[in-house]
């Protein structure tokens, strides 16, 4: 799961003195935090006060994997963050909001066909070496016309 620094900042106060093996959020008598518990007794008290009626934790699943899609993240680090099977899986899902690359396709494509053509160009306007001894020859002659 991609953690920004903001809020590895944020949680490093929460987490200073625990373990490397111990629960970051841990039940109230410590071990492992199930989700009704959670659910009825921190998330949906915190939905209620801040008037979010109707915010689930899946919501926020959704959310998280809309925002890394707006940040540019391709479809593969979105299926390893939600943990989907297959990419096919991600897009059939959060596909509408991949934006359309369409004309940065196109962009693309025409660079790549002006270097192509550039170094068309230059090839056309070389002279032609027909064998190893004019080369050589010819490599002669201009290293004697520098000098």
């Amino acid at each position: 799961m991609p953690l920004p620094r903001f809020l590895a900042d944020e949680l490093a106060e929460y987490v200073a003195g625990k373990g490397p093996d111990d629960y970051v959020f841990a039940a109230e008598k410590g071990g492992v935090l199930h989700l009704r518990n959670f659910r009825r007794n921190s998330f949906d008290p915190a939905v209620r006060a801040a008037a979010l009626d109707g915010l689930t934790p899946h919501a926020l699943r959704h959310t998280a994997a809309s925002l890394a899609i707006a940040a540019g993240a391709n479809v593969k680090v979105v299926q390893t963050m939600l943990g989907h099977k297959s990419a096919t899986m991600t897009l059939d899902l959060y596909g509408h909001l991949f934006a359309d690359q369409l004309d940065q396709v196109a962009e693309a494509m025409d660079a790549a066909r002006s270097s192509v053509q550039d170094n068309a160009d230059f090839l056309r306007t070389r002279p032609v070496v027909r064998d190893l001894d004019e080369a050589r020859q010819r490599a002669r002659g201009q290293q004697l016309r520098g000098l």
